[in-house]
């Protein structure tokens, strides 16, 4: 009985999660309902899991749209993204986009979010005092981040979203990148 809530109380978040017009996502989970009631609870779990995939992979798409196209005198790569979903190694989405200038300097933008690893991560650098620790502490935005001796950039975003700016680049390149990132995109705003 409790495994039937649970499953229903599932169907039904996901329901009002989804967007109106027919989807992949809503399919699946009409799939998920319709097996639910006919008393297929593994072809409905089944169904759902798919949905909960087709949702990461929107949400990694959705990291990858807030990536920032080249600056000037900066070529950009394609986004790319991936969902891990919940069963992947550490679950959550990823986005990432290169960059490359004229002198084959290179950025890197990796974002990470719904990450077990960011948690741990999260309680550092959401302390002044060690993230200091970590580096010099600059504002992109509203947000607070760390710059490296090394000039790459670490923020965490929404409490769940990790980005790092990397690269061989020279630092004021890699933070001007971090800036450029639209956080607000990234946060659901």
């Amino acid at each position: 009985m409790r495994r039937s809530i649970l499953l229903s109380a599932a169907i039904a978040a996901l329901l009002a999660a989804t967007p109106a017009r027919a989807d992949d996502i809503a399919n699946a989970i009409t799939e998920a309902q319709r097996a639910y009631q006919g008393g297929q609870i593994q072809a409905a779990q089944t169904a759902l899991q798919e949905a909960m995939q087709l949702l990461s992979q929107r949400a990694a798409a959705g990291l990858a749209a807030a990536l920032p196209d080249g600056l000037p005198g900066w070529t950009a790569e394609e986004a790319s993204s991936n969902a891990a979903g919940a069963a992947g190694l550490f679950g959550g989405s990823t986005a990432s986009r290169s960059y490359r200038n004229a002198q084959g300097q290179t950025v890197e933008i990796q974002v990470m979010s719904d990450n077990p690893m960011i948690a741990q991560l999260g309680a550092i650098l959401a302390n002044p005092m060690l993230a200091g620790a970590m580096g010099r502490l600059v504002r992109i935005g509203e947000q607070r981040a760390i710059q490296g001796n090394d000039g790459n950039v670490q923020m965490l975003v929404d409490n769940r979203i990790l980005v790092q700016v990397q690269g061989d680049a020279p630092a004021e390149a890699k933070l001007a990148y971090a800036r450029a990132i639209n956080v607000a995109r990234l946060a659901g705003r």
